[in-house]
């Protein structure tokens, strides 16, 4: 089996402000400070699946070296870097093209590089499943969370007498729900957690974007030919800005009747927010989970701190609230409200 893993590298992950700018997103970032950035954990999950020269990086421009200093070991011409951002349909297309013009009978697996996966093995696992059903099979395969909570930050797979660990077909996507309705998907059960998480072979994505997306298509059709040369960059700058901004669930996901999910819960986060880094952080005996270097807190609980690389920082008698600094940037908010950190960044009330 010819296996590609395509991690998609873009995004800049406001809702994690001031400690993921623009300038260096979460996806570069030790959020959980365990030693390595999301990426680099995103790349040893999927160790074994593939060899590292099968591995794919699509970003922004303006990470790419970044990128090449993380992951040194992924060959530079598998860093594919876009000259604007059109959403992930583009970027997958982008990627998806570029292998199977030399790999047509790739398999590929695309992933978001910000997310964390605590049961690695199981989740290894589940992707080998999915990896064996679309070597065969024209179907594609996406992973879908069991969910532990109404959760209403993600969308959601419907998939109605689904199995743990099984391959089961898609009846539907949801869009991210209010709190009424995320309650009532767990209460009636076949509901998962989309983790943008996708498999398929080369010729199946191709003839669904085909079907789905042919304005994507068609550009990807007439930048092909200067790939692996030295035109392709000035090809892509040329016409990449052209595909339409779209979403892969809305070009094909949500458009398909041909996609299948595999379920279960490998203690998956997509990191979102400082309330799912908090819930993957170590916490204190009053639930406080602090990242920094000297960091002193008194009276205070369910808090989250993030402060690496600050000088002292002194917190009493806070209850449920993010404090986090990074360079001229502080963020005091409470967690209640941490969905509007990316308007309050912005300026906006």
């Amino acid at each position: 089996m010819d296996t590609h893993v395509v991690i998609m590298a873009g995004g800049i992950g406001s809702r994690l402000w001031p400690v993921s700018t623009p300038e260096m997103p979460k996806q570069f970032i030790d959020i959980l400070g365990v030693g390595k950035s999301l990426i680099q954990l995103t790349v040893d999950r999927f160790s074994g699946i593939c060899p590292v020269s099968n591995f794919w990086v699509v970003t922004s421009g303006r990470y790419a070296g970044t990128v090449k200093s993380q992951l040194p070991d992924i060959p530079q011409d598998n860093i594919l870097a876009e000259p604007e951002p059109r959403n992930t349909a583009p970027c997958i297309a982008y990627a998806c093209w570029k292998i199977a013009q030399r790999h047509p009978d790739a398999n590929i697996v695309v992933t978001p590089s910000d997310a964390v996966v605590l049961d690695a093995d199981r989740f290894r696992k589940d992707i080998r499943k999915a990896l064996e059903f679309t070597d065969c099979h024209s179907g594609i395969v996406t992973i879908g969370i069991t969910p532990l909570r109404p959760e209403t930050g993600y969308g959601y797979i419907h998939a109605p007498g689904a199995t743990e660990g099984e391959i089961s077909k898609v009846s539907g996507f949801r869009e991210k729900p209010d709190l009424a309705m995320a309650e009532a998907y767990l209460a009636e059960g076949g509901f998962f957690w989309n983790a943008g998480i996708f498999v398929w072979n080369a010729k199946t994505i191709s003839g669904q974007m085909r079907r789905f997306a042919p304005q994507i298509a068609s550009i990807m059709d007439r930048l092909s030919p200067s790939f692996y040369t030295d035109s392709e960059q000035e090809e892509l700058r040329r016409l990449f800005p052209e595909c339409e901004k779209i979403s892969i669930d809305y070009a094909v996901m949500e458009k398909s009747d041909d996609i299948h999910v595999i379920t279960g819960n490998p203690g998956w986060s997509d990191l979102g927010s400082w309330g799912a880094v908090r819930a993957h952080t170590g916490t204190d005996g009053s639930g406080n989970a602090v990242t920094g270097n000297d960091v002193r807190l008194f009276n205070c609980t369910g808090c989250i701190v993030n402060t690496d690389g600050a000088g002292p920082v002194v917190l009493e008698g806070l209850d449920g609230y993010v404090v986090a600094k990074k360079g001229d940037g502080l963020l005091v908010c409470r967690l209640t409200e941490e969905q509007h950190i990316k308007e309050f960044s912005a300026g906006k009330q």
